[in-house]
């Protein structure tokens, strides 16, 4: 089985989950370093996957998806093209980053892609079951369960993970299993930027989706002048949003042919580089995670 990681995703949630009184030697706050190490170990040892990938942001707000709605993810540059990373989070980012290559672990980026797209490309790739690991309702899309992929949700917790599959997908929003980015579009999404169809809100966007079967299917319907089947106003709504309909799936979307470099996916057994480790815990203080996240590699 392949677990795919949302790093960005888990290592935000350890930032904000653990004090940063959480310092290494020098009094660098490691809080998201630590947290991190901790939650790659307790989902290795709950979920026992083959193929392990921490997937990265090369780019967290990608020039297609800017292009196509300028909106998206306006509100959290801070200034020109810099997304607001609090100033503790920052120094820990590489340092992450040299923890998991000196484990062993794959990390995957893409130029001019995010973490999100890395996922979708390797979930298209992959011919066994998927496990993505995330905070982020975008990834919902991927669920199939004929695979099958699913979404492990972190919102309670690595520790109490929800597991998102098409049934969940069904029961919570009211839509085929298959059918969140569609959904999504309609629906819109604050928190990234982006407007969805106004006047249309969760449960008018559900009852579309699930008599059309999807976004393409509806503005079929709108071309061809069809009434029947569009809850009251809507049609007139999503008519008056034909613009942004073209345009959003390629936003909403995540992509599936991001170009990624070979690598060896394999869960490692043991460090690719011991002594890169060695100094890495000296200099941060992190024997303790990195040692329990050795025992669950190694078996013991």
């Amino acid at each position: 089985m392949l677990m795919l990681l949302d790093t960005p995703s888990l290592y935000f949630r350890a930032f904000y989950g653990i004090p940063e009184s959480m310092t290494a030697p020098d009094g660098m706050p490691v809080n998201a370093v630590r947290g991190l190490i901790d939650m790659i170990a307790t989902l290795v040892r709950q979920h026992s996957p083959t193929e392990l990938v921490a997937t990265m942001d090369a780019d967290w707000r990608p020039a297609f998806r800017v292009a196509a709605i300028p909106t998206y993810k306006a509100h959290r540059v801070a200034f020109g093209h810099t997304e607001e990373v609090p100033d503790t989070l920052v120094p820990q980012i590489p340092v992450i980053e040299q923890v998991l290559d000196a484990v062993g672990i794959a990390r995957l980026q893409s130029d001019g892609y995010e973490a999100d797209d890395v996922i979708g490309t390797l979930t298209h790739q992959a011919r066994g079951a998927v496990d993505i690991v995330t905070g982020d309702r975008d990834l919902f899309q991927l669920v199939d369960d004929s695979r099958p992929v699913r979404v492990l949700y972190t919102a309670r917790g690595v520790r109490n993970l929800q597991l998102v599959d098409e049934a969940f997908v069904t029961e919570k929003y009211g839509i085929p299993g298959r059918g969140y980015a569609d959904f999504a579009t309609l629906r819109g999404d604050p928190s990234d930027g982006l407007p969805g169809v106004a006047g249309v809100g969760e449960k008018t966007a559900a009852s579309l989706i699930t008599r059309f079967g999807s976004l393409e299917a509806i503005l079929a319907a709108l071309d061809a002048g069809q009434n029947d089947g569009f809850p009251a106003g809507s049609r007139t709504k999503l008519a008056a949003a034909r613009d942004y309909l073209r345009v959003a799936p390629a936003v909403v979307k995540v992509a599936d042919s991001a170009p990624l470099p070979s690598a060896d996916l394999t869960l490692p057994a043991k460090p690719r580089d011991p002594e890169a480790l060695v100094r890495l815990a000296d200099r941060y203080g992190l024997d303790s995670p990195l040692n329990r996240l050795l025992d669950v590699l190694t078996g013991r």
